[in-house]
């Protein structure tokens, strides 16, 4: 049985890292509201100017763009997205876990891979594995900004086409609710056309000055705000897992910590009672 000292000790170690794991949730709750607020209304920008691209493409089907050629896969780019740091359950081991069985399976069928790691602890599990990387955008999502995210959709669509990857595709965790986080796995290029309802009719629309320039236009800001879009959800994920696993920390040190108290109290109460049976039993000597 543990002394009472050491019990003493356990608790006030269990107490200071409670102190630590309340205010990392008081800080993930903070950025988890401010960037939830900006990706739900940038995500109805993006939609509209999705469906606008899509109808467009439907439209005019003459239309032709380098971003919506589709050639026979033999080279494959993939932007992974996790955290930074760490602390936040199984949010970065659930993208390795994937990334690698899909690393693996691309090696197969003698597929070659450009990886594009986005956080520091994907970027560490490929360094391991003796993966090649291209950490250029390594710590854009420690402050998200739509430049950052241009940059890398530019340099992207640059590697399709030039025909250096034949598909562009992003994994990446989809906020869904402050207790689930979706891994997602998106194809970025070639773009293609979402299923349309036939029953529903389509929509018309009036372009000015030609559908050519308006795709040549439209087409690149889509893409550049679809990885921005993709680095605010990961944010947004990864603020709520670590919300989750800090709130979880603080539930079993409030467990642990009851349980250790029962047992100082059992301990002191044995001791007592020791002292008292020794006082009485010298007393009748």
């Amino acid at each position: 049985m543990s002394s009472l000292k050491e019990i003493k000790v356990r608790l006030a170690s269990i107490r200071n890292t409670q102190k630590i794991t309340s205010a990392m949730k008081m800080v993930s709750s903070a950025k988890l509201h401010h960037t939830q607020t900006i990706i739900e209304h940038l995500l109805v920008y993006e939609n509209k100017l999705s469906a606008i691209l899509s109808g467009t493409l439907s439209a005019e089907n003459d239309l032709n763009s380098p971003y919506t050629a589709v050639r026979k896969v033999k080279q494959v780019a993939i932007v992974a997205f996790s955290s930074n740091t760490g602390l936040c359950g199984v949010f970065n081991a659930n993208v390795w876990k994937e990334l690698s069985a899909r690393l693996h399976q691309y090696e197969a069928d003698g597929i070659a891979v450009h990886i594009y790691p986005v956080g520091k602890k994907i970027a560490d599990e490929l360094h391991k594995a003796g993966y090649q990387t291209d950490d250029s955008f390594l710590t854009i999502g420690d402050k998200p900004v739509y430049e950052d995210a241009a940059r890398l959709a530019t340099a992207l669509m640059d590697l399709y086409t030039t025909g250096q990857a034949d598909r562009v595709e992003l994994l990446y965790h989809h906020f869904k609710n402050m207790a689930e986080q979706v891994l997602t796995e998106k194809t970025f290029l070639p773009v293609t056309l979402p299923e349309t309802d036939p029953a529903k009719e389509s929509l018309n629309y009036i372009l000015e000055p030609s559908a050519e320039q308006l795709l040549a236009l439209l087409l690149p800001k889509v893409l550049h705000l679809h990885i921005y879009t993709t680095l605010l959800d990961t944010v947004t994920a990864e603020h709520a897992a670590r919300m989750l696993a800090m709130q979880t920390a603080n539930d079993n040190a409030n467990d642990l910590i009851q349980e250790l108290t029962l047992q100082y109290n059992k301990t002191r109460q044995q001791a007592i009672t020791n002292e008292l049976l020794d006082i009485m039993g010298g007393s009748g000597q």
